[in-house]
């Protein structure tokens, strides 16, 4: 909280990792901070973290990995998957297509991308490139498409159905695709009350996929999936030449240790979900329209520049696009440490 002296705390709704971490992660640190524990998570809490994931997502001989950001995870795990001439397909939007600093680029494999519909691709658009591959003569000179990446929850908030999950994975069977899910918010779209994707169900349709923390309750950190670990062999390697090794690995297990303790996990993203809806709500009564149709905790709103500026005076939102001259969208983001008074707040300005 600010002081008085420096007046009216501003209001942050731009991204949902600006606080710390949860109190009970918080408390584990605190309690777990002088017990001197072998490193680069060889830790009893990392083990033990790893063993509620794998209990969370019914696996028996799956393996899990800690790293310490999503930018990271996703650059080791594509390596991991990709040899030097094959590519990864992904959304126009993706995070690995534009907000990752050509980091899948750097070391060395193209994003072949898809033009995205509210954040997502659809089964029949990547049937369709597969075709379209297979059918150019010329593809040997080609990068080949290797993998598919998609997120759940999208970076528009929206979400993919079960269904469209099999669907993709089927396509990526008759097509020898590998199938990997970004879940930096992954808390959100499991508490979503329109979500029918599980942990369990991930498991069964994906090589990979990862758990996010940062933006879902930990101080930092990421946990990979492995759902066929004899897949990934020399996945530890790959960690250790993307420098994403920690040293001190039981940071990230004691981390997430506690947010698989009791549900804490799913209660992070039911309390952002709950708070996202309140706002929507509000936005329906006031009749400011939606630009996108989300479900999760990233809420995109349509206005006039004007009132963008004024609003952008008094609350701390996200500037996501202008879709002509007259208007702009800005996205409003809850998360675990969203506070009520805040939102009601966040009301009155709008």
């Amino acid at each position: 909280m600010q002081s008085k002296e420096c007046g009216e705390k501003r209001l942050y709704f731009n991204s949902d990792y600006l606080a710390g971490c949860h109190e009970r992660i918080l408390q584990s640190l605190i309690e777990t901070n002088l017990i001197k524990a072998p490193g680069y998570g060889t830790d009893e809490f990392t083990l033990a973290a790893k063993k509620k994931i794998l209990n969370a997502c019914e696996l028996e001989e799956g393996d899990v990995y800690f790293l310490v950001g999503g930018t990271q995870t996703n650059d080791t795990v594509i390596s991991t998957f990709l040899r030097s001439y094959e590519g990864v397909i992904s959304a126009d939007t993706g995070h690995i297509a534009t907000h990752e600093a050509g980091i899948i680029e750097v070391h060395g494999h193209k994003v072949l991308t898809i033009p995205h519909k509210e954040g997502k691709i659809y089964p029949a658009q990547i049937r369709e490139y597969m075709v379209h591959f297979h059918a150019d003569g010329n593809n040997a000179h080609m990068v080949q498409p290797r993998l598919v990446y998609l997120s759940q929850p999208t970076e528009f908030g929206t979400l993919y159905s079960l269904q469209e999950l099999k669907d993709i994975r089927e396509i990526c069977n008759e097509y020898s695709l590998s199938l990997y899910v970004d879940g930096a918010r992954l808390a959100y779209a499991l508490a979503c009350p329109e979500n029918d994707v599980r942990l369990p169900d991930l498991a069964k349709l994906c090589d990979a996929f990862y758990i996010g923390g940062t933006k879902c309750g930990a101080l930092f950190g990421e946990a990979v999936v492995i759902p066929e670990k004899r897949n990934f062999p020399f996945f530890p390697t790959t960690i250790k030449q993307h420098g994403a090794l920690l040293a001190k690995g039981k940071a990230l297990g004691v981390q997430f240790d506690a947010l698989f303790t009791d549900d804490l996990y799913l209660q992070i993203g039911k309390h952002a979900i709950e708070l996202a809806d309140t706002i929507r709500s509000a936005l329906r009564k006031k009749g400011i329209p939606l630009a996108v149709s989300s479900p999760t905790n990233q809420i995109f709103i349509l206005l006039k520049k004007e009132e963008a500026e004024r609003i952008g005076k008094a609350v701390e939102l996200t500037h996501w696009d202008d879709p002509d001259d007259e208007h702009s969208i800005l996205r409003i983001c809850t998360s675990w440490s969203t506070e009520e008074e805040d939102v009601e707040k966040l009301l009155a300005i709008l």
